[in-house]
């Protein structure tokens, strides 16, 4: 039995794993998230592990027996947020978030300090990133950077808490800004860039390695075996990678979580910077992924649930579903950029906005423009990975977006590729974070991480593709047009 811990934005997972790949038990705990001003996005790091302990006391009680037998545990979560500590542990100040985007300015100043930086890292520095983070908190809040002895990623807090380690994997720690991606390593020249050296980073290992044992008072106080080994985990896209089977050169998968990700694996370090992607480690050892990352996907179903009065994300599908061909090509254009974006704009401040709206537009229209605007920054994302040498002809779809077969109908459509979901799809990387941690106990890659059982496939639908890709090009012109705009503002 293998216990996975995945730390993502808005809640805590815990799952139990067996040997025989079946998912026994999934539990969760809610998060909130601070926004203190506008552009802020913080939260407390104790917050994680009190969800995480409410997480896995929900799968003592389910099963009890089998909690007692868990063998080793894996670690997966929501990557770039920074967490600042002292030489005591103590959090010194609330984590800054992966969608936060306070840091633009220390952002431009180093990538005009060090222009190789990118080529470097794998991508572009930008806001959401870990070492923007800190140059902004030595900038404004120089009290709080004079004590800062460590910094770790959120999941690695949970870590902490466990195992009183300071580790971290490669999968996570590209996400950083601060990591040589191409050598697995930190690098001191981009550390040098927020004020800090090799002193301040944690340990680095492989996803699949050891990476401490559990305190034996936590594990008294969880009601875990003593001495569990905990792997070095991954960052959420690598992790959920991991959990679908994502693992050699090809593979890829679809994530419509509080971001939406296309993830392709590479059996080498690529980067492609001028198009705001990512080339970061994989989980596994020997193996990079190309990634485009829009900033707002399901969210943007949250948002639009509040503001068009639905009492649920499946109502909004319903509402949406239930529209005639005609009314969908005639619904207006969503721009999704409810808090900026990364791929392939790169733009903190960018604004969503609705495009067409008239007398006729109801409440289901505009629900259908949502989806279809995250679709569209979706195949943004994936044009972006296209320009190199990155090809995919099916995607496994993965998070909370992954229940919706409209969706991902209109994804198959619009994205020219086939799009399956499987049983696992919405467990997202807590699936990965166990399997981590069956490696990490001795279990094998080619035993370990199988593919799971194709649950839905959904392929291109003629139809659909010839009324979405006109709307795609208006989309697209539309932001051009905007664009021109901001510049006279």
């Amino acid at each position: 039995m293998y216990l996975g811990i995945d730390v993502g934005t808005s809640e805590v997972k815990a799952m139990l794993l067996n040997e025989r790949h079946k998912v026994l038990a999934l539990a969760g705990a809610p998060l909130e998230v601070s926004r203190p001003h506008p552009g802020h996005s913080e939260q407390d790091p104790y917050s994680w592990w009190a969800a995480t302990c409410t997480a896995l006391r929900q799968l003592r009680h389910l099963h009890p027996t089998e909690f007692k037998s868990v063998k080793a545990i894996g670690l997966s979560g929501q990557m770039h947020g920074a967490v600042l500590l002292d030489k005591s542990n103590r959090v010194l100040r609330p984590a800054i978030l992966w969608n936060d985007t306070r840091s633009t300015r220390e952002c431009e100043q180093m990538m005009a300090e060090m222009p190789q930086a990118a080529a470097l890292a794998g991508s572009l520095i930008m806001p959401g990133f870990t070492a923007p983070k800190l140059r902004w908190v030595a900038r404004h809040e120089p009290e709080v950077f004079d004590q800062v002895v460590k910094v770790l990623l959120p999941k690695d807090y949970i870590r902490l808490m466990l195992t009183g380690e300071h580790i971290t994997d490669v999968s996570d720690a590209s996400g950083t800004g601060w990591l040589d991606v191409a050598q697995r390593t930190w690098s001191p020249d981009l550390l040098k860039l927020s004020g800090l050296d090799l002193s301040h980073m944690p340990q680095l290992v492989e996803g699949n390695a050891p990476a401490g044992r559990i305190l034996p008072y936590v594990a008294t106080d969880l009601g875990l075996p003593a001495g569990l080994t905990v792997a070095g985990g991954a960052g959420d896209n690598a992790s959920s990678a991991v959990g679908m089977g994502a693992v050699q050169a090809g593979d890829g998968f679809l994530s419509l979580g509080t971001s939406g990700v296309v993830f392709l694996v590479s059996p080498r370090f690529a980067p492609q910077v001028a198009s705001a992607t990512h080339a970061f480690c994989h989980a596994v050892p020997g193996q990079w992924h190309q990634m485009s990352v829009m900033l707002s996907a399901a969210s943007c179903l949250q948002w639009a649930k509040h503001s068009l009065g639905a009492a649920s994300e499946s109502e909004l599908e319903n509402r949406a579903s239930q529209l005639h061909a005609d009314d969908r090509a005639a619904a207006p254009l969503f721009l999704p950029y409810l808090g900026g974006e990364r791929t392939p704009h790169n733009q903190a401040n960018l604004r969503a906005s609705f495009h067409g709206i008239g007398h006729g537009t109801s409440q289901a229209t505009m629900a259908y423009s949502v989806f279809e605007g995250v679709t569209f920054g979706l195949l943004d994302g994936l044009a972006a990975l296209r320009q190199g040498d990155s090809e995919v002809r099916r995607l496994s779809l993965v998070g909370g977006g992954a229940r919706s077969a409209m969706w991902a109908q209109q994804l198959a459509s619009a994205l020219n590729v086939e799009i399956v979901t499987h049983q696992e799809s919405t467990a997202g990387g807590a699936l990965g974070a166990a399997r981590l941690a069956w490696m990490a106990h001795g279990g094998t890659l080619a035993d370990v991480c199988v593919q799971p059982a194709v649950a839905q496939s959904y392929h291109p639908n003629d139809a659909e593709r010839a009324m979405l890709l006109p709307r795609y090009a208006r989309f697209k012109a539309l932001y051009a047009a905007l664009q021109t705009v901001r510049s006279v503002i």
